[in-house]
């Protein structure tokens, strides 16, 4: 057995043992060492891809990827990660599936998973991967809800991994809204073990009972602000998004004017750390939520991300998929 299949050995057992789920719908699904396994496995994938080394783990095997929700970094490096791993993908829209028709989700879950190793979806609600998750037989990868997008955060940890060290060593700021990126964060502070400080306006918080939970596990100040200067004050790592997510079109022009101060531009890059990173998981609108010097500069790191989130699905697919036997 070649080192590289081994190490996919070990990492499966650590998804395995005392375990009794295989999806990954959210980041409290797993235990700080299941988490590792997925940066560790992404990183190792990547210095082998980079080496010529081609992988087939995966030959013969299928994912469908099932969007209700547009995408284009999501879906083009899960489809890149699939193929990188020797596997086949079938992609539906939320037109092409049942989901528009209303078929019950359990029904659908039995039936696609006769068809596929593996569904990754991509939707509107939580509740949507969850009662699919509660019915399939094979893993269910949220690859985002209006709650969570937890492999994407994945993809930024390893970023901050890959540039900075250690992240439970580290102070993070999120600045902006309270999406389902900042939820997701906020879980990884909790399990992760490392600062997080976010700076969002009145009414745009993050989830208050996702705060309220990872407050009182973290082992490390998980802090709400609105002062976007205090937040960012002596952070390694400085993360935004966009101020309007997919659904929240209509409110561009009210957000525009509540999150201006929330800009990350250079007078709020100057109050974090000389060394700090930015972070922001793409498509960015420049000259709102960052500006473009700030994105184009040396202490961003977006670019490398968005090429992350292939390598960290080229794990997730792996652990996932070969866990099921």
């Amino acid at each position: 057995m070649c080192s590289s299949a081994k190490s996919v050995g070990s990492l499966v057992h650590v998804f395995c043992v005392n375990y009794m789920s295989n999806h990954l719908l959210s980041l409290w699904d797993f235990d700080k060492q299941q988490l590792y396994s997925y940066i560790r496995r992404a990183l190792q994938l990547k210095r082998e891809a980079r080496e010529g080394i081609r992988h087939h783990q995966l030959d013969g095997k299928v994912i469908g990827l099932i969007f209700e929700k547009p995408s284009t970094r999501t879906r083009v490096s899960f489809e890149s990660a699939m193929y990188g791993l020797g596997g086949q993908v079938i992609y539906l829209s939320g037109r092409d599936t049942q989901l528009a028709r209303n078929e019950p989700l359990k029904d659908m879950a039995r039936v696609m998973a006769r068809y596929v190793n593996a569904m990754v979806v991509r939707t509107f609600g939580q509740e949507v991967v969850e009662e699919l998750g509660r019915y399939s037989t094979v893993p269910v990868i949220n690859a985002l809800t209006d709650l969570f997008h937890p492999c994407q955060v994945l993809s930024d940890i390893m970023t901050v991994e890959e540039v900075k060290g250690e992240i439970g060593k580290l102070k993070i700021a999120w600045v902006g809204d309270g999406n389902n990126m900042a939820n997701t964060w906020i879980q990884a502070a909790s399990r992760l073990g490392f600062e997080l400080k976010l700076a969002c306006p009145q009414g745009y918080d993050p989830d208050p009972g996702i705060l309220a939970a990872a407050v009182k596990e973290a082992v490390k100040p998980i802090t709400l602000l609105r002062d976007p200067v205090e937040a960012v004050r002596d952070v390694d790592v400085i993360n935004c998004d966009v101020w309007a997510s997919m659904g929240q079109e209509h409110e561009q022009n009210e957000r525009v004017a509540v999150f201006q101060p929330y800009q990350v531009n250079r007078e709020l890059l100057a109050a974090a750390k000389l060394s700090a990173t930015v972070l922001h998981c793409l498509p960015a609108h420049r000259g709102e939520e960052i500006t473009d010097d700030v994105l184009e500069g040396a202490q961003c790191c977006a670019f490398d991300q968005a090429e992350n989130k292939m390598h960290i699905h080229k794990a997730i697919l792996e652990i996932h998929i070969l866990a099921e036997g």
